[in-house]
C-alpha cells in the first residue's frame, strides 16, 4: 500500500522534474530553445515591440555611443577643451597690437592764461578731442605663454579622449554585468520552481505518513533560501541598471532593455589574443598626459628663464582737437606720434634667479615621474596579461562547476521522488549549485573586467563623441 501510493505521488510531480533542464541553462536564456532560434526570435520580439517613449532598447555599441553623446562629464570634457583653446588664443593675442580709442571734452569756463607782467593772455576755450592709441609689446614670455596655451589644449583633449574611453568602458562592464545577473536570475527562478514541487511532494509524502516532516522542513528551508537569492539577485540588478543610467544620462522614468546576449558578446578569442599584442607605450593616454606635462613643465622652466629677458615696445598715437571758439588760442597737442621702447631687466635682489632654480628643479621631478611612469606601465601590462589568463581559467573552471552542479541537483532530485535520495541531499546539492553559481557570476565578472583594464591599456578601441 505504502509503495502504491509512492508511486502515485512520483506521477503527480513528473511535471517538476521534465521542468528541470538536463544541460548547463546559462547557455541559453529560454529553456529549451537553441541559442541560435533563441536569437532571433528575441531580434523579432524587438522589432515587433511599439514605439515606446519609456523603454529604450540598446545592443552594446549603442548604449556605449549613447553614453558618449550624454554623459555629463564628457559634456564637461569637451568644454575643459574649448576653455583651454581660448586661453591659448588669448595669450596669443597679448601679442598682437592692442587699439583703444578715446573721446574727450574740456571746458576752462572763460579762463585765460596770463604770460606774467606782459599783460598777455591766450584765450581757453572749450574744446572736444577724439584719439586712437595702437600699442604692440613683444617679450620672450609672451612667446612661452603661447607654446604652453597649446600644450594644454592638447592634454585638455587627450584627457577628454581618456574620459571617453572609461565611460565607454564603464558601459561595457555594465552591459556585460546585466546580462550575467539577468541570466543567473533566471536560472534561481527555475531551480526554485523545481524545489518547490519537490517539497510539495515531500509535504503529500508526510502527510500520507511515507516520510517525516523533518525532510519537508528542510527542503522548506532551502526555498526561503532560493527566494532569498533570487530578491538578492533582482536587488544586484537594479543598481546595475541604476548605475547604467548613470552613467548613459537616463533618467529612471525610463526603462532600459539590453537587446544582445551573452553569448553573442563573449569573444573568447579576441580576449586571449590581447595576450599576443605588443604594448606600444605612445598610444596608452597615461602615458600621453605624462609626456604633456614634461613638456609643460619644460616650458614653464623656460617662462622662468625669460624673466631676464627684454620686452620691446611700440605704440602709434593719433589725436584730433577742435575748439568751440573763434579765439585765438595755442594748440601744442600733435595729432601723431610714435614710439620705442626697450625694456631690460636688471637686479631683482635674486627673485627671478630662485624662480628660476625651482621651476628647474620641477622639470627635474617630471622627468623622474615620465621615467616612473613608464616603468609602471610596463610592469601593468604584464600583470594585466597575468590577470586575464587566470581569470580566464578560473571562468572555464566555473562554467564546469555549473554545468555540473545543476546536473547533480537534476539528479538529486529524480532519485529524490524515487526513494533513493534525502531531503539532506537535495538540500545540499541546491545549496551547492548556488554557490556554484555566485561564484560563476564572480569568475564571468573578473573575465570581462581583465580583459577590458588590458583593452584600455593597449588603447585597442576608439571611442569618437561630437563635441557640443
Amino acid at each position: 500500500m505504502r509503495q502504491s501510493f509512492k508511486t502515485t505521488a512520483l506521477l503527480c510531480c513528473a511535471a517538476a522534474v521534465s521542468m528541470t533542464a538536463e544541460a548547463y541553462p546559462l547557455r541559453t536564456s529560454q529553456a529549451g530553445l537553441p541559442q541560435e532560434q533563441q536569437t532571433q526570435e528575441q531580434q523579432a520580439q524587438v522589432q515587433q515591440e511599439p514605439t515606446d517613449s519609456s523603454v529604450l532598447y540598446f545592443t552594446m555599441e549603442e548604449a556605449m555611443s549613447y553614453a558618449l553623446e550624454h554623459n555629463w562629464d564628457l559634456q564637461n570634457s569637451s568644454l575643459a577643451v574649448r576653455q583651454a583653446e581660448a586661453d591659448r588664443w588669448a595669450a596669443i593675442a597679448s601679442m598682437l597690437p592692442q587699439v583703444n580709442g578715446t573721446l574727450d571734452y574740456s571746458n576752462y569756463m572763460g579762463y585765460e592764461m596770463a604770460f606774467g607782467e606782459t599783460g598777455l593772455s591766450i584765450a581757453m576755450p572749450p574744446y572736444g578731442s577724439i584719439g586712437v592709441n595702437a600699442a604692440l609689446a613683444v617679450s620672450g614670455a609672451q612667446v612661452i605663454s603661447a607654446l604652453i596655451g597649446k600644450i594644454s589644449v592638447e592634454m585638455s583633449d587627450v584627457t577628454r579622449r581618456q574620459s571617453q574611453q572609461e565611460v565607454a568602458e564603464q558601459v561595457r562592464l555594465l552591459y556585460f554585468s546585466a546580462l550575467v545577473s539577468g541570466q543567473t536570475l533566471e536560472l534561481l527562478e527555475r531551480n526554485l520552481e523545481t524545489v518547490r514541487r519537490l517539497h510539495e511532494f515531500s509535504q503529500k509524502s508526510v502527510d500520507a505518513g511515507v516520510a517525516e516532516q523533518v525532510d519537508a522542513d528542510q527542503i522548506l528551508v532551502q526555498v526561503a533560501t532560493l527566494e532569498t537569492s533570487i530578491n538578492e539577485a533582482r536587488r544586484g540588478l537594479e543598481m546595475i541598471y541604476n548605475s547604467m543610467r548613470l552613467q548613459m544620462n537616463i533618467g529612471f522614468d525610463k526603462e532600459i532593455v539590453l537587446t544582445q546576449t551573452l553569448d553573442e558578446l563573449m569573444d573568447v578569442e579576441h580576449s586571449l589574443a590581447l595576450l599576443y599584442d605588443d604594448f606600444i607605450l605612445e598610444n596608452n593616454f597615461s602615458y600621453q598626459l605624462a609626456l604633456k606635462s614634461t613638456d609643460l613643465y619644460r616650458q614653464q622652466k623656460n617662462l622662468a628663464g625669460w624673466a631676464y629677458g627684454p620686452t620691446l615696445s611700440a605704440f602709434y598715437q593719433y589725436t584730433g582737437r577742435k575748439y568751440f571758439s573763434d579765439e585765438m588760442t595755442m594748440n601744442m597737442t600733435p595729432p601723431n606720434m610714435v614710439g620705442l621702447t626697450l625694456s631690460i631687466p636688471i637686479f631683482s635682489s635674486g627673485k627671478n634667479l630662485e624662480t628660476f632654480k625651482k621651476a628647474k628643479l620641477e622639470y627635474q621631478k617630471q622627468l623622474n615621474t615620465l621615467e616612473s611612469t613608464e616603468m609602471a606601465l610596463r610592469i601593468q601590462h604584464r600583470q594585466l596579461k597575468y590577470n586575464l589568463s587566470s581569470a580566464y581559467e578560473r571562468y572555464q573552471t566555473q562554467l564546469k562547476n555549473v554545468e555540473v552542479s545543476q546536473k547533480v541537483f537534476d539528479n538529486i532530485g529524480k532519485k529524490y521522488e524515487f526513494g533513493h535520495a534525502s531531503s539532506l541531499d537535495v538540500t545540499n546539492s541546491a545549496t551547492t549549485l548556488i554557490t556554484a553559481q555566485s561564484t560563476y557570476v564572480q569568475a564571468a565578472l573578473d573575465y570581462v573586467t581583465a580583459q577590458i583594464e588590458l583593452e584600455k591599456l593597449l588603447n585597442k578601441n576608439t571611442y569618437t563623441q561630437e563635441e557640443k
